[in-house]
């Protein structure tokens, strides 16, 4: 499993591998920079970050990264296809424990038998986003009436 040091050590390879030119970056003359490719702050300004968060990303110390910063990285190295893929696999690592899938909600039949028992009150049994599972005689009732 990739980790956040391997997104680190990713950036930095791809940020190398850029000169500075071809990131739109004016060359300063004959002078020889230290670094090749664009510093990390020339990085950083180029994507719309702080520079202090891109040395983070770098360092594999930022796990959150937002898609909108990795896909403004990912323009500014001039990624492809797959080295954006590359990019976002250890900034998401897979989940340890496969997600199970959700039971569907239903209503069982010892409330159905409750709400139905209260007579005249009126009772709605609702999931959890809001939908209307069950009602007893009244529930119903006082909706029809209130249209």
């Amino acid at each position: 499993m990739e980790t956040h040091a391997d997104l680190g050590a990713f950036l930095r390879s791809r940020r190398a591998l850029l000169r500075p030119e071809g990131a739109g970056l004016p060359a300063y003359g004959s002078s020889r920079r230290r670094v090749p490719g664009p510093r990390r702050e020339e990085l950083a300004q180029l994507a719309g970050v702080s520079a202090g968060y891109y040395t983070r990303l770098e360092q594999g110390q930022s796990p959150n990264a937002s898609d909108s910063v990795l896909d403004a990285v990912a323009r500014v190295l001039r990624l492809d296809d797959d080295e954006r893929v590359h990019l976002y696999s250890p900034a998401r690592p897979r989940p340890k424990t496969p997600r199970r899938e959700a039971e569907p909600e239903r209503v069982r039949p010892g409330v159905r038998k409750m709400i139905r028992s209260f007579g005249d009150v009126p009772a709605l049994v609702l999931g959890h986003f809001g939908d209307v599972f069950d009602s007893n005689r009244a529930a119903h009732a006082r909706v029809v009436r209130s249209r």
